[in-house]
């Protein structure tokens, strides 16, 4: 697999013009590391402004049926009409950070064919259930991984230099804990949580059936794992990450499925992970154990568990602002500022 390259040249170049910028040096704390961040990679000492692209993958999910969720499947496709009409908390954070926003149908069980304004890319109505067989046919793993690929890369050709994949599908922390399990090393007891707030005994059922889905799946090679146990948006969003790697474009992860995603791609090609950045640790159980087994550090804790990339988009503007004052800020000499060596 191809990734691009990180400029070290670009990140020294950035830390030195950081140290000649009007404030003490290290004064603006982790805005100066995202900056330079950006620089390394986008290969410049002083990174262009952050063009952002929302894309929500959204699919169904067979082991739902396994009384997992606190919602039923159905709900999946409601949103998605909801995405459409402008009403999710994605569609008012996309337009308040001024990202582009994508919706697309790679996996929902209800027939999304007549609806407008949506990637029409629906692979199967919902993956098969994780407790008794993989999640996807190889074909239907590979179709899921090329969707999320060509959305980024459709993105990244309309200017995009910031990409973020959000996730919409009922059930979906049960493949997700799952594949966080197998990829992390952690036991069910500390990644399997509550998602959507199933109540005791939905919970109890939700943790049996991630027990029985790595116990089928044990011995998957780790590139395999997410055929296994995932989901098509889960693989989309992979593909997505992946792509944007090859293509030289840092991505923003957002919450537990995103989080999960990040992990399987990493698991295709460990040096993808220099791409990503973690917006936010939300309160699904596993994501900080996640997080630690991407060596990511998040930024933001709002107690969030809502997905869609809405915790991405809510760091966005923070992002902005951090390279805003490294391109804008004058520097010791032009603004005629005496620096601390006089």
């Amino acid at each position: 697999m191809s990734v691009a390259k990180i400029s070290l040249q670009a990140l020294k170049a950035a830390r030195q013009h950081q140290d000649f910028l009007t404030k003490p040096q290290g004064a603006l704390g982790h805005l100066e590391d995202i900056a330079c961040w950006f620089a390394a990679r986008q290969g410049k000492a002083i990174p262009d402004a952050i063009v952002p692209h929302i894309c929500v993958f959204a699919a169904d999910h067979g082991v739902v049926d396994e009384g997992v969720s606190a919602f039923p499947s159905v709900v999946t496709g409601e949103m998605v009409k909801n995405f459409v009409a402008g009403g999710a908390a994605i569609n008012v954070l996309a337009a308040q950070c001024g990202a582009s926003l994508s919706i697309v149908d790679v996996g929902v069980a209800s027939d999304m064919s007549a609806i407008e304004g949506i990637v029409h890319a629906n692979i199967r109505h919902g993956s098969r259930n994780i407790v008794h067989e993989a999640a996807m046919s190889d074909d239907e793993y590979r179709q899921a991984i090329r969707v999320g690929e060509q959305q980024a890369e459709d993105a990244i050709a309309n200017g995009a230099n910031l990409l973020i994949a959000g996730d919409m599908g009922i059930g979906n922390t049960t493949p997700s804990a799952a594949l966080i399990c197998e990829l992390a090393l952690l036991p069910p007891e500390l990644v399997v949580g509550r998602g959507t707030g199933v109540a005791d005994d939905a919970y109890q059922l939700k943790l049996a059936a991630v027990r029985q889905a790595l116990v089928r799946a044990k011995n998957t090679p780790f590139p395999e794992v997410l055929r296994e146990l995932g989901g098509l948006e889960i693989a989309a969003m992979a593909g997505y990450y992946a792509a944007a790697a090859r293509l030289g474009v840092p991505v923003l992860l957002d919450g537990f499925i995103s989080t999960a995603a990040a992990l399987a791609a990493v698991a295709w090609d460990a040096r993808i992970a220099g791409w990503m950045l973690a917006s936010h640790v939300s309160e699904e159980l596993g994501h900080q154990k996640a997080l630690e087994a991407l060596g990511l550090d998040a930024y933001l804790n709002f107690r969030l568990r809502l997905g869609e990339g809405s915790g991405a988009a809510l760091l966005v503007p923070l992002l902005q602002s951090a390279i805003a004052l490294h391109r804008n800020m004058a520097t010791f000499a032009s603004a005629g500022v005496s620096d601390k060596d006089g």
